[in-house]
């Protein structure tokens, strides 16, 4: 299990992070939404370790994250930042490979190429990653951060994901959050900073529901994803429908002319 106990950031003395606390468990997708300056991507940079809280605690099965070291805390997770750049002419499978050196592993070209065939890339494995399109090294980014966590293990493994969708036209979209579901089964614990609430409500088991830094609505898709909650939170009137199997998966913002008429949600 990953735990957070009421963690906090602060940048120019203002809090991006303020008292935040959640669990993620294995078997568990849960997504964090909220609008632009919510504090989504800063909260998963401090569960990943990349930022130190000025407080609280962050333990990772039962251990302070302070208390890994590096090369540890890589073995059980694995970050997927929102932008990647890569200054050498690194071949596409290189990248992926690049995954394999938190792992020690000499020889992991069945599990690279297990992945890459998963995420579609194993195609243009010797194109030069550069070359690639936006959509393209996302997916690339994406296996890399896979291997570190695909092979099976009895300890919980983690995989923090931020804005892993972007650039990517709507089917590898869908692809992309399939498969981050179907990790559930590996015994893994998946977060994903999201800015589509429909992809949201979709696959997510937990919806973390940020404002100003703060956990607004925390829970299920039914519990969250509520028309009056997304309002509060965005500040913008949203619709929310029932999909065929009951859940809300059709979220629309009203445009500006539409904010004083009343609607129900379906």
């Amino acid at each position: 299990m990953l735990e957070a106990k009421d963690i906090q950031y602060f940048i120019l003395g203002r809090p991006v992070v303020n008292k935040v606390s959640l669990k993620l468990k294995a078997g568990q997708l849960t997504a964090i939404v909220g609008p632009n300056g919510a504090g989504k991507s800063s909260l998963l940079k401090l569960l990943a370790g990349d930022y130190k809280a000025g407080a609280g605690a962050i333990n990772y099965n039962g251990k302070c994250i302070q208390n890994y070291r590096p090369k540890d805390l890589a073995k059980i997770r694995a970050v997927m930042p929102q932008h990647s750049q890569l200054t050498f002419p690194f071949k596409v499978k290189e990248v992926v490979e690049l995954g394999l050196l938190s792992l020690g592993l000499a020889h992991g070209e069945q599990l690279v190429m297990e992945v890459m065939k998963e995420t579609q890339t194993w195609a243009f494995r010797d194109r030069l990653y550069g070359a690639l399109s936006g959509g393209e090294k996302q997916r690339v980014q994406l296996a890399r951060v896979l291997v570190q966590v695909w092979a099976g293990t009895d300890q919980t493994k983690f995989l923090l994901l931020d804005e892993p969708t972007s650039s990517m036209d709507i089917a590898h979209q869908h692809q992309v959050l399939h498969i981050a579901s179907q990790l559930k089964r590996k015994n893994i614990a998946v977060l994903a900073v999201l800015h589509d609430l429909n992809m949201a409500a979709a696959y997510a088991d937990q919806v973390i529901l940020l404002k100003e830094g703060r956990i607004y609505q925390q829970g299920s898709v039914d519990e969250v994803m509520a028309s009056q909650h997304l309002e509060h939170v965005f500040e913008h009137p949203i619709m929310v429908r029932n999909g065929y199997d009951g859940m809300p998966h059709f979220i629309q913002s009203l445009p500006v002319y539409q904010q004083n008429r009343t609607y129900k949600i379906a």
